[in-house]
């Protein structure tokens, strides 16, 4: 299972439409429910956004690009940012109650 970090800071004036974006692509994952995708974003006060994606479907890189709104979303995501998007996998260290299937301490 692939986990993966994404962090960005939105234009001011980009952050509502950055957002508008985001929320079209999970209106379009609960349609269609792809299997193997676990995905939530978040956005800080400042404009930053988190994506955190947990991927085990036999084509990761596919899942997300192959939705139309997903790549509404990556179109132009350089220009409405301050700070352009950093990504790297990522290991749970502890959760409680945020993820399902890692209800107790973190599995690698």
């Amino acid at each position: 299972m692939k986990r993966t970090l994404i962090r960005y800071k939105t234009k001011p004036d980009r952050t509502a439409e950055n957002e508008a974006l985001i929320k079209a692509v999970f209106a379009e994952l609960h349609a269609n429910s792809p299997e193997g995708l676990r995905y939530m974003s978040l956005k800080l006060a400042d404009g930053t956004f988190v994506h955190f994606v947990e991927n085990d479907a036999k084509d990761p890189a596919g899942v997300l690009q192959s939705l139309p709104a997903f790549q509404a979303f990556q179109n132009g995501i350089r220009d409405r940012c301050i700070e352009p998007p950093q990504s790297g996998e990522v290991t749970i260290v502890g959760n409680h109650r945020m993820l399902a299937g890692h209800e107790s301490l973190a599995s690698a």
